[in-house]
């Protein structure tokens, strides 16, 4: 190809040991040399193209270490269920009507994004309320956690969820004072509603694989990819991988439609498989490639299902929700890592981060792998003592600042004044565990200064502040989150994350620099372009 390019002519940012640079020159899709302007003009040819970026700031490609991208491409299809639009019963029934009626006659009506924290009445919608949209179709709305669903009465009938049917292991069906099902159902119980041939997570996880036509599930991966690369995002790990997620990004890479670069974790009901099949270690390209593998030891801190054994605030008999007994999670833990592959194990309470620290001691103790960078996802409230553990084990926590944005209110109500540690960035800084930046997204939106703005502030939605000054972290700290740190949670620190000779030539561009306004205005900058191999996106491609 021989495609030689140098850019300059504003800020560069190149999250290497050397922070800031005044160009950058190209080669096909490698960064070839990063300095002086004259040195990279030398580096690329006399004939090299030049790209004037007229004041604005270049930026390594954000990596996002935790995201749902056909979740996200689902949930951007279906009804915004958020606040401000959605802050009564009436309100989202209204919304959901309007759904409904731009659809075919018994055509099933979605929405996303309900939390009890958002609505007046403080509870999540139940059956009787969306029977108000319809009682001849579907009507199903997920939580924003995306642990949690509620549909309406037909939903339950069609699927046989009665009073006399139990909860499924890992999951939890919401009854009333008489055991009825009042429509909201957690976790693994979302299996229920997925239909027999939909996939099933089991105790595995929460099911967020929502069937739909396998060509349509390509339209709307690629509608993701394009919210992402408008973001600035340029490589994501995928937390939960099943057979839905894999075929659906070889069809959009096989269709040429693939540009962003995607890490895949599977799921851990896939465990066995994995092992059956020899797959130990990263297979793949830079654009599409198996990682490791995906558990969970808990549930969601907001819908009051993350395991503590201590308890809730409103109530210390009630302690949330795991997957799997202890000790099943560790076998699988010890299991992987014996394999050969990173983990990264889904753990909010305290008391579910302790099972996995025992797990990866275990595992260390049983084949002392030096480079395992297993990971807790989320990692929302760990112990001071567990956040030392983190670090002398190895362990990467990914965490997402804007949770606390969202709903750190909601988690006050839940836990009383422990909330404010929430995960504590100040503490992981301090103890010298790598600070990653992530979104969940659909969980919050794909956008990684709205993130770093969330780090570095602690503020919520509502006006509230979690914790003290200490538990914030710098922008400069935010970006490396979501740079090359993000990058090394999923062992792509080498190709990615930096501004550095020999790494894909993946870019963001800003319209300012983050490094160089107030906190204030940080959430003014916007992301202009995005550069994949050393180019400009091709959005007609997507």
């Amino acid at each position: 190809m021989n495609r030689r390019t140098v850019i300059s002519g504003g800020p560069i940012l190149t999250m290497a040991a050397e922070m800031r640079a005044e160009a950058v020159a190209v080669l096909d899709e490698r960064i070839l040399h990063v300095g002086s302007l004259a040195d990279c003009r030398d580096a690329a040819g006399r004939d090299a193209a030049e790209f004037d970026l007229g004041g604005r700031t270049l930026l390594p490609g954000f990596v996002d270490a935790h995201t749902h991208p056909l979740m996200l491409g689902q949930c951007a299809a279906w009804v915004d269920c958020a606040p401000p639009e959605v802050t009564t019963i009436d309100a989202l029934v209204e919304m959901l009507g309007r759904r409904r009626d731009s659809l075919p006659p018994t055509a099933d009506v979605w929405g996303f994004g309900v939390h009890h924290g958002d609505l007046d009445v403080k509870r999540n919608p139940e059956r009787t309320d969306l029977d108000r949209v319809a009682t001849d179709r579907v009507v199903a709305v997920m939580h924003r956690s995306g642990h949690g669903v509620m549909v309406n009465s037909h939903c339950l009938a069609m699927n046989g969820i009665t009073k006399d049917l139990p909860d499924p292991a890992g999951g939890r069906i919401e009854r009333d004072e008489q055991g009825h099902p009042t429509g909201v159902m957690w976790d693994a119980a979302i299996d229920l509603i997925t239909g027999p041939e939909g996939v099933k997570t089991l105790n595995h996880g929460p099911n967020i694989h929502i069937p739909d036509a396998p060509e349509r599930l390509v339209d709307l991966l690629c509608n993701a990819q394009t919210l992402l690369l408008r973001a600035g995002v340029t490589s994501v790990t995928d937390c939960q991988v099943t057979r839905r997620e894999m075929e659906t990004y070889l069809s959009a890479r096989d269709d040429g439609r693939l540009q962003m670069r995607v890490s895949m974790l599977t799921l851990s009901s896939l465990l066995e498989v994995l092992v059956e099949l020899g797959l130990r270690s990263r297979l793949g390209d830079d654009h599409l490639a198996f990682a490791g593998l995906k558990l969970y030891a808990d549930g969601t801190l907001t819908g009051l299902t993350a395991y503590f054994e201590s308890g809730y605030r409103f109530d210390p008999c009630h302690h949330g929700q795991l997957y799997h007994e202890p000790a099943e999670l560790r076998r699988l833990i010890r299991r992987a890592h014996r394999f050969g592959l990173q983990t990264g194990t889904h753990a909010q309470g305290d008391s579910a981060i302790q099972i996995v620290l025992d797990a990866v001691t275990e595992s260390l103790a049983d084949v002392d792998r030096k480079d395992h960078r297993h990971r807790i996802e989320h990692c929302g409230m760990p112990s001071p003592d567990q956040i030392h553990r983190i670090a002398e084990l190895g362990i990467y926590p990914v965490p997402q600042p804007t949770h606390g944005y969202l709903v750190g209110d909601a988690l006050l109500e839940a836990l009383g004044e422990s909330a404010n540690r929430y995960n504590p960035y100040g503490e992981f800084r301090d103890a010298g565990v790598p600070i990653v930046l992530s979104s969940d997204t659909p969980v919050s939106g794909p956008d990684p200064i709205e993130a770093i703005w969330a780090a570095a502030t602690r503020e919520t939605r509502y006006g509230s502040t979690l914790g003290t000054p200490e538990q914030r972290i710098s922008v400069e700290q935010g970006l490396r989150g979501y740079t090359i740190n993000g990058a090394a949670a999923t062992k792509r620190d080498h190709v990615v994350g930096s501004i550095e000779p020999g790494k894909l030539a993946d870019f963001a561009i800003l319209t300012g620099d983050p490094l160089a306004v107030t906190i204030d205005d940080l959430r003014s900058i916007r992301v202009e372009d995005t550069w994949v191999d050393g180019a400009p996106v091709d959005w007609a491609r997507l």
